[in-house]
């Protein structure tokens, strides 16, 4: 009896190590995309080698931290030196050169782009790697009043079902902004064939007729669609936000689709490198919109410890309003800085087209006046 009371003792420990270091040991890894025209990142070590050892492993907390600080604003008060070690070795040393808008992209259902990232031309290969260990705590970013800093979220979906903006005529002007060519069916809509060359020499081939293949070009699209909303909405309010850092935060999932349906490889990884071919151009467009002022942190992750919660957490040091907090849940695309923003930039606008007007008018009414009195003494 008690030797079975110690056989099942020693199964059930066993279990519960296993069951404890697969989720101490899920791992994933993160990408730190700098400005090219103006570095905020320490360059690539020499070699450029992709080994992970102590110092080029990170926990979630840490990249919160680093966000954190290239936002401009402190990090967490009890990270420890060698967390501020490890982001020393990330970051430029000079606190007044920060870049103050990121990028922070969570891309889940892959572990490692490592294939795609031996591709010379992939937003990757010459991004800061390392690797991340997910545990029970998440990515906080600290920040500061939301009068400081606009959190603009990319996580609005398209829905082929639903939205009418992904219909066909979408579908083959993004193929052609990739290179590629989509053939509609002209007797049914979302049924036709995309083609997309790769940068490995390889060709994506979905059929729209396909859920999965569907559902991770309607992924991508929405990616794109609210990217281009942002460079859209920064430009117009150029000059309107100096003061406010801009942290835009979205997930990407379109690749657990593809997995689903055809595996980790082949396709699966055919569409890794056709979403890092679209992140590289999406990246590029903010470059510009921001005239280099920006930084991406791109994350990825296998099988993180909840799937259906994001591993990335915005934390006010000062309670923001209750308003503005709405405006960020309701309105993903647009925050409450740049409401009122645009509201002051209206107004001002409004103001000074009155006064021109006045003048205008005050100047026509005197000269007017001095005419008719000029008449009168004549006459």
């Amino acid at each position: 009896m008690d030797c079975r009371i110690s056989k099942g003792f020693s199964l059930l420990l066993i279990f519960s190590l296993l069951f404890i270091q697969s989720r101490a040991g899920t791992s994933g890894s993160v990408f730190f995309l700098d400005s090219p025209t103006h570095p905020f990142l320490r360059p690539r070590s020499s070699d450029g080698a992709m080994e992970v050892d102590c110092v080029d492993t990170l926990l979630l907390p840490e990249v919160g931290a680093a966000v954190s600080v290239l936002l401009g604003f402190a990090p967490s008060a009890t990270l420890s030196a060698a967390s501020s070690f490890k982001l020393n070795e990330i970051l430029m040393p000079n606190p007044f050169e920060r870049p103050r808008s990121v990028l922070v992209l969570e891309v889940r259902g892959v572990e490692d782009p490592d294939v795609v990232v031996e591709h010379d031309n992939s937003l990757l290969h010459s991004a800061i790697k390392r690797k991340v260990f997910y545990g029970s705590d998440k990515a906080e970013i600290l920040l500061p009043g939301d009068d400081q800093v606009s959190v603009v979220s990319l996580d609005e979906h398209l829905s082929f079902d639903l939205d009418t903006n992904c219909n066909d005529k979408e579908i083959s002007d993004f193929a052609s902004w990739m290179g590629g060519s989509y053939v509609a069916n002209e007797l049914k809509p979302l049924n036709g064939e995309l083609t997309i060359p790769l940068a490995s020499g390889a060709n994506l081939n979905l059929h729209m007729s396909k859920k999965a293949d569907r559902e991770f070009i309607a992924s991508l699209l929405s990616l794109t669609h609210n990217i281009r909303r942002v460079v859209e909405m920064h430009q117009d309010l150029s000059g309107s936000l100096q003061n406010a850092a801009e942290l835009l935060t979205g997930s990407f999932d379109g690749i657990k689709v593809l997995d689903e349906q055809y595996g980790s490889g082949g396709v699966g990884q055919q569409g890794v490198e056709l979403l890092l071919t679209t992140l590289s151009k999406m990246f590029g467009s903010l470059q510009v919109a921001y005239k280099g002022q920006i930084v991406g942190v791109v994350s990825f992750s296998g099988t993180p410890p909840s799937s259906s919660e994001k591993m990335l957490d915005v934390i006010y040091t000062s309670q923001p309003t209750t308003r503005s907090l709405a405006e960020v849940e309701d309105s993903p695309d647009l925050t409450a800085a740049i409401k009122v923003a645009l509201v002051r930039k209206t107004l001002a606008w409004i103001t000074g087209i009155i006064l021109v007007v006045s003048t205008l008018l005050g100047n026509l009414l005197s000269s007017e006046y001095a005419t008719d009195e000029g008449h009168s003494v004549v006459f």
